[in-house]
């Protein structure tokens, strides 16, 4: 029996189980179940209709894991993994080479994990596919990151920075000098953000130059770079020599160590706007975080301007959303209102009776939900906030300081999301 037999049979059973369903099959992949995958050229069509179902099912990365009993491929859409084929097991050497010659990896080499790219037209649009092979016991599992430009850089009230966040982050990055800090778990969003303040800054007249892992989106006007720490070019070497470039704006993938971090301090402090991410549970955090990383604290007033912590929220189906009366949800919302700064909550409160939707799934939206947006944690330095920090407080007194300067939580731009219908509590709560 044939791999491309067996594999036009697993796509023409997708196919009928996810029929009107709207989930990710495509004309494209309708037409291959009919047996469009020829016997001369099985395994490059599969991987063709794999990674066309991922662009056009609008799917982040596309995960080929090699099992005991067969080989899976899943799609993550709008931050969750999807079960979308099951192959035999015979396939799964054929696939990964196929994957690998696309990327110009060894394809002798199974034992270490591997990293690549590789380029491909997909319908009317180019697309970029950032590749990464992990070992296990049962073969190679392959990542693959779907660079979709049409879904790449965006603006920021794109990507849910809105009202007094935006205002401040607007400002911030008109400044000359100094550093802004993005910070959240990976997968919340933060290249996206960071991509969307150098859009706004790359303009005729400054020098923009960037070191990333790697680079995600070209940026037409900016000088990217990408490390390789392999052959010694690190986060900390790329600063050192990004500095001999007469820099105006620097962007630093990642602080993940103490020469980094000192380095974008020293950068920051001697005439250059510095935008880079750390890895904190929220925007109070990067002040310790820093000093962890053996930064001096009395440096960090002088230097950070802003501090971002952000995450992403899978967005209600606006045509199928439910209006709720009552109940748990809406306490939450009123709990949570509670706790929000006075301005703000007096405002929220003056618009009672309030709108409050949850996901409903529909014939038009299978889950109930479709699409990400982002919530904002927003911690501007001021002279109050040095004061505190040059006395070494602690989180809960930077916490206290931030809130009596109306400083909106991860939570309570969530709840502000919620009451404009854009996403459920549930959905917020799965993240904040």
């Amino acid at each position: 029996k044939s791999i491309s037999g067996e594999v036009t049979k697993a796509l023409s059973q997708f196919a009928d189980e996810t029929k009107g369903e709207n989930l990710l099959l495509t004309e494209a992949e309708r037409d291959l179940t009919k047996g469009l995958i020829s016997d001369e050229a099985p395994i490059a069509k599969i991987v063709d209709v794999i990674v066309r179902h991922g662009v056009e099912g609008r799917a982040s990365d596309i995960h080929i894991e090699p099992l005991r009993d067969g080989v899976r491929v899943r799609f993550r859409l709008d931050g969750v993994l999807y079960t979308s084929l099951n192959l035999p097991t015979s396939s799964l050497h054929a696939i990964i080479n196929r994957v690998k010659i696309l990327t110009r990896m060894k394809i002798d080499e199974t034992r270490v994990p591997q990293d690549g790219r590789f380029h491909a037209r997909v319908g009317s649009k180019e697309v970029d596919f950032r590749v990464a092979t992990f070992p296990t016991p049962f073969g190679e599992k392959v990542a693959i990151r779907i660079l979709d430009p049409d879904a790449g850089v965006k603006t920021l009230p794109d990507l849910g920075v809105a009202g007094r966040n935006l205002a401040i982050l607007q400002e911030a990055i008109k400044r000359p000098y100094g550093m802004i800090l993005i910070t959240g778990p990976t997968g919340s969003g933060k290249s996206t953000t960071l991509y969307a303040m150098l859009q706004i800054l790359n303009r005729e007249g400054v020098n923009v130059v960037s070191l990333e892992d790697p680079i995600e989106y070209f940026i037409p006007g900016l000088n990217q770079s990408q490390i390789r720490p392999e052959i010694g070019y690190s986060f900390a070497t790329g600063l050192r020599n990004i500095l001999r470039q007469d820099p105006d704006i620097i962007m630093v993938g990642e602080i993940r160590d103490k020469e980094t971090a000192q380095l974008a301090m020293q950068a920051a402090l001697t005439g250059h706007l510095v935008l880079s991410t750390l890895h904190t549970n929220n925007a109070i955090g990067v002040i310790p975080r820093l000093i962890d990383m053996g930064v001096d604290p009395f440096l960090i007033p002088s230097t950070l301007i802003l501090a971002v912590a952000q995450r992403l929220v899978r967005k209600l189906c606006p045509d199928s959303r439910r209006l709720i009366q009552g109940g748990p949800l809406a306490q939450i919302v009123e709990d949570e209102v509670a706790k929000m700064p006075g301005t703000v909550r007096q405002q929220l409160l003056a618009k009672k009776p309030w709108q409050i939707y949850q996901a409903e799934v529909s014939p038009t939206c299978s889950k109930g939900t479709s699409g990400r947006t982002g919530i904002f944690e927003v911690l501007a330095m001021t002279p109050e906030l040095e004061k505190v920090i040059a006395e070494g407080g602690t989180e809960t007194r930077i916490l206290e300081e931030a809130t009596r300067q109306q400083m909106i939580t991860l939570r309570q731009d969530g709840i502000l999301k919620v009451l404009d219908g854009i996403i459920g509590v549930p959905e917020l709560m799965e993240v904040a």
